[in-house]
């Protein structure tokens, strides 16, 4: 089964996302689950959400995954092919269906998904899977905490991917993203902690770390992963923190306030956040803008209940750096 739809101009990403996106279901009006009468099929996964939110900034980005060969994964090829991410490297695994999740919407309680993704194509995903990914030719790899709970398989191969990226001479951005229902704390806390101490930009909800690792301050999360290059640190709607360290080991600190929005729902938020970061990081903005350009794209996922919202600006060249920016020459050295 492949997909319908052509592929957008083909060329060497510089970004490549990896990770599980899923078939996802919602009521088509805002029920709970246990009332719904109809539903629209989606798609949802937190790396494929960052990927689309490159493309349309303008980034050549391509997603690396698995999904079955069954309808759903052609409806996500599909969509991210649609949202102009290169799907060229997304295998279709026989035998192995394709993850999905129901979403419920907000009615009062907060939204809630059901996972039903155990034994999927994507948890299969082994380290010799991949060989024939782009990853030598990009300059940035993204990825998340949600990878590794998925099997042994998928947390060698992510463990494999931050430990060889500067041999590929590619940076590597880790979101932490914590999921209970996929592993408990006491298994999760260690070995997030060890794979974002890898990578060369780390971001996490505090929150998150809290759960995790029993930090209660954005300085706390700090002491624990004292040489990432770039840790965010985001406090919910109250504001970011972006921990860069300099050559001599000090830290420069900035923090900028998140904006104030109506909340749809927060589904998705997280995921634009990482990719305007990203994408400012990429093109070697000072770190006030990177992290205001998160809180922009967050804000706009935020009055939307999709997974990914489009439509918020396009960067037509956004892979070559901006030469105007303060901390230009660091940005252009991230690879470690």
């Amino acid at each position: 089964m492949t997909s319908s739809l052509p592929q957008p101009t083909l060329r060497q990403p510089s970004v490549v996302c990896f990770g599980e996106t899923m078939g996802m279901f919602t009521p088509t009006s805002s029920v709970p689950l246990n009332t719904a009468a109809t539903f629209t099929l989606g798609t949802g996964g937190a790396e494929s959400n960052v990927a689309m939110h490159l493309a349309e900034l303008g980034h050549a980005v391509a997603w690396a995954s698995a999904v079955g060969s069954d309808p759903v994964g052609t409806k996500i090829i599909d969509a991210l092919g649609a949202a102009g991410v290169d799907t060229r490297w997304v295998g279709r695994t026989a035998g192995l269906p394709t993850g999905l999740y129901l979403k419920e919407p907000d009615t009062g309680s907060g939204a809630r998904v059901f996972y039903y993704r155990q034994g999927s194509a994507a948890s299969a995903l082994k380290i010799t899977d991949a060989v024939g990914w782009p990853l030598a030719g990009a300059r940035w790899i993204h990825t998340t905490g949600i990878t590794p709970a998925l099997s042994a398989s998928c947390a060698e191969l992510v463990e494999h991917v931050l430990d060889t990226a500067h041999e590929w001479g590619a940076s590597v951005s880790f979101d932490i993203n914590f999921r209970p229902g996929l592993w408990p704390v006491a298994e999760a806390a260690p070995r997030l902690l060890a794979l974002a101490a890898k990578a060369t930009v780390v971001l996490v909800g505090l929150d998150e770390a809290e759960t995790l690792w029993g930090c209660v301050t954005s300085a706390d999360v700090r002491a624990l992963l004292p040489e990432v290059q770039y840790l965010v640190v985001k406090d919910g709607s109250i504001d970011a923190t972006e921990f860069a360290l300099n050559a001599d080991g000090t830290d420069t600190i900035t923090v900028v306030p998140a904006r104030k929005v109506d909340v749809v729902e927060p589904v998705g938020a997280g995921d634009a956040f990482a990719a305007g970061y990203l994408s400012s990081l990429i093109t070697a903005e000072p770190s006030a803008e990177r992290l205001a350009r998160g809180h922009s794209r967050a804000a706009w996922a935020l009055g939307s209940r999709d997974d990914f919202r489009p439509g918020l600006g396009q960067r037509m060249s956004a892979d070559e750096p901006h030469t105007d920016a303060s901390d230009n020459d660091r940005e252009l050295e991230l690879r470690r």
